[in-house]
């Protein structure tokens, strides 16, 4: 490379720089369109690792050279996420939109915490924010701000609610008898992480059952009951709509009335599932959302966007500012009664890409409705696969999919212990895994080890889920022996 470096920029700049990545997706695409090839690597760790061990390059070489390496050596043990035998874990086959849009975000490196900052950027967000927020049934006075994903947004509502209980908390802290965060046992891991990193305390984090994997609403209001009789204050109910195990969605009807009758706070877990209210047939399991005092939305999940896409929606956006009310002048502009239109007033995150335009992008090339039928295609997908276990004796679905989520297991041809049939279980994800075939995950339900499958590539097909029984079936047969 000539010690010109900053020629080098510039050359970096052309057209034809930008092609080589660009046909690198492309082929990409085109690739796992056909459906062939491995889902995902057989190596392990370290095989991977040796072959990155190199010393820190200390000159350049040329763009094509470092584009081939990223042909050769890093896309062929990727997940594949796009090759229709993915049916793994929560992660999208992204959008082709929204991936072309990337390289925009990155070129214009807009830091979205400040408008001045991001003056295009801010005002799209702003507006992203209030379509969604329509959507949830919230009102005029709702906002909200792009958060890095679920955990996030449910640790910033959760916050939210914290400091509406305990206004001086920021001088004072939580002192010695925080209040209690309530929610089902089937939550995600986020919401108990959440209390803990607030301070409130393990002890302040309340379970309640959810058979059928739904939070059962009577064992909430006898838990409710029982807190009150215990003199402990209430922070937050937090219901799960989409869980991460199964799909399941709480009753918001039922629980979000019980919580405004007792002037309880209620937040939303919907990082997964709220992207049904795109949908004209499942909106209808997200009923009682408008009853909810804050929102956790990916739309990197269900709406398919690349990472990174999600989002904190609140019912009065002035909450928001009232939890990060931390003063920063150099940054933040505004003041008394006037919205600040810097979103880094509402935020943990103060430098922030501009993925809003990724989500901008989506929307206006494909529709709320367009983007609603492809989320009703993962949900029929994973309905016909519950369907094609029904057919068989083999392997039993452990719930009837609410969306595109189902666990089942393998139970073999008869004859088989519980004890032996757990081991099957346990051994066959990662040997099917391995194999290239296809790609799940597996969790545990009842104390039991279950196989997991998560439709998020709109080009699977029925046809892949009855191929990935059959491939299940001979998996477990050599298994066996």
């Amino acid at each position: 490379m000539p010690d010109n470096i900053l020629s080098e920029l510039e050359r970096d700049t052309a057209p034809e720089a930008g092609a080589g990545f660009v046909d690198l997706v492309a082929g990409y695409f085109a690739e796992t369109r056909q459906g062939k090839g491995p889902v995902s690597t057989p190596l392990s760790p370290e095989q991977i690792a040796a072959r990155f061990d190199e010393p820190l390059p200390r000159t350049g070489r040329p763009l094509p050279e470092v584009v081939e390496r990223l042909r050769s050596e890093v896309l062929p043990d990727c997940n594949r996420l796009y090759h229709p035998m993915y049916i793994g874990h929560q992660v999208s086959a992204p959008l082709p939109a929204a991936v072309w849009t990337e390289p925009v975000i990155g070129a214009l490196n807009q830091s979205v915490a400040v408008w001045e900052m991001s003056p295009v950027a801010t005002v799209i967000e702003h507006r992203v924010v209030r379509w969604m927020t329509g959507l949830a049934g919230f009102g005029a006075g709702a906002g909200g701000t792009l958060t890095s994903g679920g955990t996030e947004a449910t640790f910033t509502a959760l916050l939210a609610a914290r400091n509406t209980v305990i206004p001086d908390v920021w001088e004072h802290g939580v002192g010695a008898d925080p209040p209690v965060v309530v929610y089902g046992e089937h939550a995600h891991y986020g919401v108990s992480r959440a209390v803990g990193e607030l301070g409130l305390g393990m002890r302040s984090a309340v379970p309640v059952p959810s058979p059928d994997f739904r939070m059962d609403p009577r064992a909430l209001r006898a838990a409710l009951d029982r807190l009150a009789r215990e003199g402990r204050r209430l922070m937050a109910v937090v219901a799960t709509s989409g869980s991460t195990a199964t799909g399941s969605f709480d009753d918001l009807e039922e629980i979000g009335a019980l919580c405004e009758e007792r002037g309880i706070w209620l937040h939303v877990d919907g990082a997964h599932g709220a992207s049904a209210l795109l949908s004209s047939v499942h909106r209808h399991r997200l009923a009682g959302l408008h009853r909810a005092r804050s929102l956790a939305w990916d739309p990197h999940k269900g709406m398919l966007l690349p990472l990174s896409v999600g989002m904190v929606l609140v019912r009065d956006e002035r909450v928001l500012e009232t939890a990060f009310s931390q003063k920063a002048p150099y940054l933040f502009h505004g003041g008394g009664d006037e919205r600040v239109i810097d979103q880094g007033v509402r935020s943990f995150q103060c430098s922030r890409r501009a993925d809003a335009l990724k989500l901008w992008v989506a929307l206006q090339r494909y529709g709320a409705e367009g983007i609603g039928r492809l989320y009703d295609h993962l949900c029929d997908v994973t309905t016909g696969l519950w369907e094609a276990i029904q057919e068989r004796a083999d392997f039993e679905a452990l719930h009837r999919p609410e969306s595109n989520i189902l666990c089942f297991r393998y139970l073999g041809g008869g004859g088989l212990d519980a004890a032996r049939v757990d081991e099957l279980n346990r051994a066959l994800r990662p040997a099917y895994n391995r194999s290239g075939a296809g790609w799940i995950t597996a969790t545990v339900l009842g104390g039991r080890p279950v196989l997991r499958v998560t439709v998020m590539n709109p080009r699977t097909r029925v046809e892949h889920m009855r191929a990935l029984l059959d491939g299940l079936a001979a998996g477990a047969g050599r298994l066996a022996g």
